[in-house]
């Protein structure tokens, strides 16, 4: 299978919307709003359109992922992070890859930009294997409950959330 990966342009923006709409259909632990979501971060501060990016199989667009601006902040200081949120993938390609050449991707970019972590929510078993830890290790909570294997972190440069602690702070495009 050939994946690839490349920035989203404002001519994919309705069939990106499309998939995390069909991504996230049939899950659990989700309000279906996740399309909406993403329609709203493409309009806000938090935005960082080379970190909006699709996936192609010949093609024809499949995934998507999105990492968004978000802050850690604590009584002393405020610390810039991402979020990666959401990773999007239609149903009949999903544990093919797809997702992970997408994080991985955006990881790459992300440390090339200049950011130095990485927030996510999402499944325990997944994550692990891009490198994530449960933010909690640092000391790092999310401002609502959450099962502590699920809220993880991630460090794009070795020791870069050294010292770091607080609640993240999403934008308020997550609480709309």
């Amino acid at each position: 299978m050939n994946i690839t990966i490349r920035q989203e342009t404002e001519k994919d923006y309705k069939v990106s919307e499309f998939i995390v709409k069909e991504a996230f259909n049939d899950a659990v632990y989700s309000d279906h709003k996740e399309h909406l979501l993403v329609a709203k971060l493409r309009n806000s501060d938090a935005f960082i359109p080379e970190l909006s990016l699709v996936a192609e199989l010949d093609g024809e667009i499949v995934g998507h992922i999105m990492l968004t601006k978000v802050i850690i902040k604590n009584s002393e200081r405020e610390y810039e992070s991402l979020a990666l949120a959401p990773v999007s993938v239609l149903p009949q390609y999903q544990n093919k890859g797809v997702g992970s050449a997408l994080i991985v991707e955006s990881l790459k970019i992300a440390k090339r930009l200049g950011f130095k972590s990485v927030i996510v929510l999402g499944h325990s078993k997944y994550y692990p294997r891009f490198g994530f830890k449960p933010a909690s290790i640092w000391g790092i909570k999310a401002p609502f409950d959450v099962p502590d294997e699920s809220f993880m972190a991630l460090e794009l440069e070795s020791g870069s959330l050294d010292g770091v602690s607080g609640v993240v702070v999403y934008p308020k495009e997550f609480y709309e």
